[in-house]
């Protein structure tokens, strides 16, 4: 049966792949949080963004990517929430320290810096769930790519296999910047390259709020 729709499957791969390792957001946030707390959590915030596409995959099977294109304010609401997440996490970049005055203040405070799996899980969950681009992606390709006589197990299938392909490719992306060589370097200029990755959120966010 999956053979009839190998086509429409391999097309929809491509863009898909094509989206997924354009930088953006989820990049961004899934350098920073492998450089800055390592090798584990950047892997469990790669594993959230591959969650989070379940939430667009979610309510575009149920119908709401149609009720956005019949009614535009929702479009408007979701673009607003996405780009006020992502502008937070921007900002949250751009106040970075430099690790040594990091490292004194957890010092003075007796504590070190760490984050939770789960919060690292929440993060790359929610940057891309929050994420007005993904949402318009996938409004476009299963309005665009998929047919509407294709069977809902069928998209659900795609929707699995968008969910796999965006984990596994930030998970490499986490094993590859928190290598103890890459990080290091890193490390050594941390704050101005999570100041950079700030500043180009906050870009893509104001782009998005001057889209709309």
């Amino acid at each position: 049966m999956f053979s009839n729709y190998l086509g429409e499957f391999l097309a929809l791969a491509t863009i898909h792949f094509l989206a997924v390792v354009a930088p953006g957001p989820d990049f961004a946030v899934t350098i920073r949080q492998s450089v800055r707390f390592g090798r584990l959590v950047g892997i469990c915030t790669a594993l959230g963004i591959g969650a989070g596409i379940s939430v667009h995959v979610l309510y575009t099977l149920l119908g709401v990517g149609a009720l956005m294109h019949t009614t535009p304010w929702l479009l408007t609401v979701a673009k607003v929430i996405g780009g006020a997440y992502i502008l937070y996490l921007g900002v949250s970049l751009l106040r970075s320290k430099p690790k040594a005055a990091i490292e004194g203040d957890n010092a003075a405070a007796g504590s070190t810096e760490q984050q939770t799996l789960f919060k690292a899980f929440s993060t790359g969950f929610l940057t891309n769930a929050t994420n007005p681009k993904a949402t318009l992606f996938f409004l476009a390709i299963f309005t665009t790519l998929i047919s509407a006589t294709t069977p809902l197990q069928i998209q659900a299938l795609y929707g699995l296999w968008m969910c796999f392909v965006n984990a596994l490719w930030f998970v490499i992306v986490a094993l590859f910047f928190s290598s103890a060589r890459v990080r290091l370097l890193f490390m050594r200029m941390g704050h101005w390259f999570e100041r950079t990755m700030g500043v180009i959120l906050i870009l893509f966010a104001g782009r998005l709020i001057l889209s709309m």
